[in-house]
């Protein structure tokens, strides 16, 4: 590789930029990645903007600006030897000398977080699919989404709420979550509703206390559910007391429970109608009881809630909602130089991936299992886009589940045809329309069901126009 030796002072005249001065403070002082909050205050105060003009310009709150930037200057400082803030970062800066760069200006990833890295190495590449390992260098962010999440963690009794179809990385953004409070000394559950027996759907009283035994367990902590169950005051009732006169008073740290799946229970809407209010008024409680300013909840679905609850009875109008988008065409090139695929760097690497994104739009599954795909077999990105829908394509896999899926359904069946043959979107019911958006099938805009990307109208133009539906489940 050729390094070039270039002072600051040199790349000053040649006209330097945000996204460089980035890349120095990154690779010569901090020596670490930046997080997305520290870029865009670092990005704003290159371009002399203040701290109310950043937070007005971002979702984030003034003080949490200030706060971040106070530490960011701080670091920066002892990293430099020298006192640097807002108003003096260029100057600092271009006082430096002898700073090398790299060229061509494209980064190759060498470690991530403290592991070696080659794609070349099948070991150490994951197969999509599975939630992403925390010190994978494939976790894209989308700021400023985790920045959010992990600053509404520390609120007193906050509920966060994270919703996104399938395979759009919503578990992989739980597991950052809850390392995150880990890190900050908070006790945490993991809760899966896939992992509900449907017996335990039968009743309320059930369902509460696997709820329960399983908190218990995961606090490490013996389950004494019998101890505090008074039939006559009701589950929810005794639940409530379970956690405040024993759960409660064994941790002194606040509680993250986080309960993914939660789309799951939607299909018992009797008891969701219980369950989901007993959440809420959990949350109420933190307002005005110590000991419920401990809990931190994180609710996981795939799609809107079509239970029906009261305004006041539901989780899902208070606290925070996180809306995993998918990645924009950037954020798409830089998984692909994570994959070192160099022909991905630069404008003409941006272009050249415009096919997949046009075909997959920025599914972060899709487009993942496509750089896989090269980087373990050396297909070429056309070839790839040309065979994707075939029988021996690289999505044949997921679109033949797909596909079973919307077969055993005639309901889902005629919703997706309906859908398909109309270019400006159309109404669906409220419950087949949450089948089709959980699969990542359909996207809504104004209300109105469009398909998901090319590659999904394609295909099941195709597979439906061929297939009759089987009779409709149940």
């Amino acid at each position: 590789m050729i390094i070039y030796q270039i002072t600051l002072a040199q790349l000053f005249c040649l006209g330097m930029n945000v996204p460089e001065a980035l890349k120095l403070i990154e690779e010569k002082f901090l020596r670490r990645s930046l997080s997305p909050i520290e870029r865009l205050i670092l990005s704003e105060s290159w371009m002399g903007k203040t701290y109310s003009e950043i937070s007005q310009k971002s979702a984030y709150a003034n003080d949490y600006v200030k706060e971040v930037g106070g530490r960011l200057w701080q670091e920066l400082s002892e990293a430099m030897g020298t006192k640097v803030s807002k108003k003096n970062l260029k100057l600092v800066l271009k006082s430096r000398q002898q700073i090398p760069l790299t060229a061509p200006p494209v980064q190759k990833l060498a470690t991530f977080a403290g592991n070696s890295f080659n794609p070349n190495d099948g070991s150490n590449i994951e197969l999509p699919g599975s939630p992403i390992p925390i010190n994978s260098p494939f976790y894209i962010e989308r700021p400023p989404i985790e920045d959010i999440g992990y600053n509404e963690l520390q609120q007193p009794g906050c509920v966060v709420r994270i919703k996104a179809p399938r395979k759009m990385g919503k578990s992989s953004l739980l597991n950052r979550m809850l390392t995150q409070a880990v890190d900050w000394g908070y006790s945490t559950v993991y809760l899966n509703f896939l992992e509900v027996d449907a017996d335990t759907f039968n009743s309320l009283e059930q369902l509460v206390r696997w709820f329960c035994a399983n908190a218990s367990k995961q606090l490490k902590i013996p389950p004494k559910l019998d101890e505090y169950w008074d039939i006559d005051l009701g589950t929810k009732v005794s639940c409530r007391l379970y956690f405040e006169e024993y759960l409660f008073i064994t941790k002194d740290t606040p509680i993250v429970i986080a309960m993914n799946e939660v789309n799951r229970l939607f299909e018992y809407p009797v008891i969701a109608s219980d369950f989901l209010p007993m959440l809420r008024s959990w949350h109420e409680l933190s307002k005005h009881n110590q000991l419920w300013e401990n809990l931190r909840l994180i609710v996981v679905h795939s799609t809107e809630v079509y239970v029906p609850l009261q305004l006041h009875q539901s989780p899902f109008n208070v606290g925070l909602v996180l809306k995993l988008p998918q990645f924009t065409p950037p954020q798409v090139q830089v998984l692909a130089l994570r994959y070192e695929l160099s022909w991905a760097a630069g404008e003409s690497g941006l272009k050249r991936l415009e096919g997949l994104i046009s075909m997959v739009g920025g599914h972060p599954y899709l487009v993942q299992l496509a750089f896989y795909t090269i980087s373990k077999s050396g297909i070429s990105l056309e070839n790839l886009i040309k065979n994707a829908r075939q029988p021996d394509g690289i999505y044949s896999s997921h679109l033949r589940d797909l596909l079973v899926t919307i077969q055993q359904d005639s309901s889902l069946y005629l919703a997706l045809n309906k859908v398909l043959k109309s270019d400006k979107g159309v109404p669906l019911e409220a419950i087949t329309a949450y089948k089709l958006e959980s699969l990542g099938l359909i996207n809504f805009e104004d209300n109105l069901a469009k398909i998901g990307c090319d590659l999904y109208r394609l295909y099941f133009l195709e597979q439906l126009s061929n297939r009759p539906p089987a009779k409709t489940e149940g």
